[in-house]
């Protein structure tokens, strides 16, 4: 009889959670962080000038640019391929619908293969950002979902509001497109001080 290891598949079908964090600035992030359950750095968002609070670069852990997010200060922004914002690398841009007291909402319209941007966006953001909590759609599937942590125990207790989980969806969505939607999403909030 032969009994061996179980073969895995290496594409698993399942959530992916992210934990975010205020950076202290050691690492060279200025705003969040985002680190696997084992507490590894994963991605982090750098400001690209220290004069500017309307310009972030998110970097994975190897300090690779990977989306330049602009703040167009109308209540939109872009997000492009890099560390630039000229227009051939436009990746998607984001429009504030609703900015209620407690709830904020954003529709993404992703720029298409040719690259024309798709008039008819089925991407959105929805959710309140007192309790860190955002839903990012595509249709009516859920892509990606924040809340905030408890401990476990007796009692249960909130977890510090300036950390958080990113639970993305499996799917074909690239992690870092969800995560410069979390970092526009929460833009501005205290998290950021």
């Amino acid at each position: 009889m032969d009994i061996s290891a179980p073969e895995f598949q290496a594409n698993l079908q399942i959530p992916i959670d992210l934990f975010v964090s205020k950076s202290s600035g050691a690492d060279g992030g200025d705003g969040l962080r985002f680190t696997d359950s084992s507490g590894n750095l994963v991605f982090r968002v750098e400001r690209q000038s220290p004069e500017s609070s309307h310009k972030r670069v998110l970097v994975d852990a190897s300090g690779n640019h990977l989306i330049y997010i602009h703040n167009k200060q109308n209540g939109s922004w872009q997000g492009f391929t890099g560390n630039n914002s000229e227009e051939k690398d436009l990746l998607f841009r984001v429009e504030r619908t609703l900015n209620a007291f407690n709830r904020t909402e954003f529709k993404v319209f992703p720029v298409g293969e040719n690259g024309g941007e798709d008039s008819k966006s089925d991407f959105q953001m929805k959710g309140s950002p007192f309790y860190r909590s955002c839903t990012i759609y595509k249709g009516n599937s859920v892509l990606a979902q924040t809340s905030l942590m408890y401990k476990l125990g007796i009692q249960k207790v909130l977890v510090r509001r300036h950390k958080f989980r990113l639970t993305i969806f499996p799917g074909s969505v690239d992690h870092a497109f969800i995560v410069s939607l979390i970092v526009i999403y929460f833009h501005g909030r205290k998290l950021w001080i």
